[in-house]
């Protein structure tokens, strides 16, 4: 029996199924709280992702592109169990373009207006970038001004739509050509960007990769942080599977009164659904006890 197929079978009944969903959602204290879909097993459905999301209390889900490929009848099936569970889609990956390089602008362009029309169907108001590739003998000074320049770009063609982007940067070890290998930097180039709808992504387990130093770098700019990824280091797993203490970030986000999605980004080493539960109870716990 395929994954999908057995946590299909341990689902309940579709009206007990949603009153629980319901009520665990209610026990989120406030916070809201996703999960990137790519980390769940392998040949699930949408229906099935946002089942095992609602089952375990999350508010939110985040999505690649995937949805710009939905035939009419998926569309159809997948809105109406969005609906049916109160599942925000909080945010999206429309592309992978070279910000430094202008010459990939109209790919940029492209990747962002064949995103929108789905996004918006979705309810989903946030795109993830990476900056991506560097650009061959481009100086840092340069290659910086080119990464401003492509986010104000593309903050000025997503006004109208009400979308923001978050700037997420990726450790070296991961990807060795990364432009924005840490949030330092990511930092700095949203705020030269120096609009509200431009904002960086602090994923955790890259930044640990990267540079650690998470907790003094999260307080110092607090105010350009549109989104936080989790996960633990090594393997990115669930928090507790590794070198990242968790209940410290917890806390120091509650202390900032942060109220963005917190989305767990990890690989569950066991079943799905009760490590994210778990994961989220984990979470709030801390978050209480600031």
């Amino acid at each position: 029996m395929s994954i999908a197929a057995s946590l299909s079978s341990l689902l309940p009944a579709k009206e007990v199924f949603a009153a629980q969903a319901a009520a665990e959602k209610t026990n989120n204290d406030g916070h809201k709280f996703s999960i990137m879909l790519w980390t769940l097993p392998k040949g699930l459905t949408f229906e099935q992702q946002l089942d095992l999301a609602a089952g375990a209390g999350f508010n939110g889900v985040e999505v690649g592109k995937e949805y710009e490929s939905w035939t009419p009848e998926e569309w159809k099936r997948n809105l109406a169990k969005q609906h049916a569970l109160g599942i925000e889609v909080d945010s999206a990956v429309p592309g992978r373009n070279a910000l430094a390089d202008h010459t990939k602008r109209q790919a940029l362009h492209d990747d962002l207006m064949k995103a929108v029309p789905g996004a918006k169907e979705l309810g989903c108001k946030q795109f993830i970038y990476t900056a991506y590739t560097r650009v061959p003998g481009q100086s840092p000074e340069e290659k910086r001004a080119a990464i401003v320049d492509s986010l104000k770009y593309a903050a000025d063609l997503l006004e109208k739509e009400q979308i923001e982007i978050v700037l997420e940067p990726i450790d070296l070890l991961e990807y060795p050509k990364e432009a924005v290998p840490s949030v330092a930097e990511g930092f700095e180039i949203t705020r030269a960007v120096g609009s509200p709808r431009v904002k960086v992504l602090y994923d955790f387990y890259h930044e640990q990769k990267q540079a650690g130093n998470l907790i003094e770098k999260l307080e110092k700019n607090i105010d350009q942080v549109g989104l936080v990824h989790i996960a633990d280091v090594p393997g990115r797993h669930e928090p507790g599977t590794g070198e990242v203490n968790y209940d410290n970030i917890y806390r120091k986000l509650a202390e900032l009164h942060y109220d963005r999605y917190i989305c767990m980004e990890f690989m569950s080493r066991n079943d799905p659904q009760t490590t994210l539960k778990n994961a989220r109870l984990e979470a709030i716990k801390a978050m209480k006890s600031v």
